[in-house]
């Protein structure tokens, strides 16, 4: 069944310059990129996103990470995509990810993990609508 998934490369992996080699990964393992921009989060547009997580004891770290540098957000098609880019993206922390994923070539750690990908179909419709409308979507 084609689906859609969202896709953020993290201000770390940006920063370190592995944009090109993460969607060549993205790429190769046949997930399509639909759309694509880099963009510079604000807190509030953090916050809005990450929202579900507001009572955790991680939040504003997370926030304040997330706005620390440009990011790049994508929507990625394929067959099963959100199953497919998260085995891509491996475990959220890179020391258990397994051997050829995102993370385990280019996380840091539980918070620099180099990506983030959506949970499940509906958290991909979610996450898609708040960062790109359907004239942004292409192909």
């Amino acid at each position: 069944m084609t689906e859609l998934t969202f896709s953020i490369i993290k201000p770390d992996a940006v920063e370190r310059g592995l944009v090109g080699d993460i969607l060549k990964m993205i790429a190769d393992s046949g997930l399509k990129i639909k759309a694509m921009k880099m963009l510079r989060l604000t807190k509030a547009q953090a916050e809005g996103f990450y929202a579900v997580h507001k009572e955790r004891p991680f939040f504003g770290e997370l926030v304040k990470y997330m706005v620390s540098g440009p990011v790049v957000v994508s929507v990625l098609e394929a067959d099963n995509a959100v199953e497919r880019y998260r085995g891509l993206m491996g475990a959220t922390d890179p020391a258990k990810a397994a051997e050829g994923t995102i993370r385990k070539r280019f996380g840091l750690n539980i918070q620099n993990n180099a990506c983030h990908g959506s949970d499940g179909p509906a958290t991909a419709a979610t996450e898609v609508a708040y960062f790109f409308n359907q004239l942004e979507m292409v192909g």
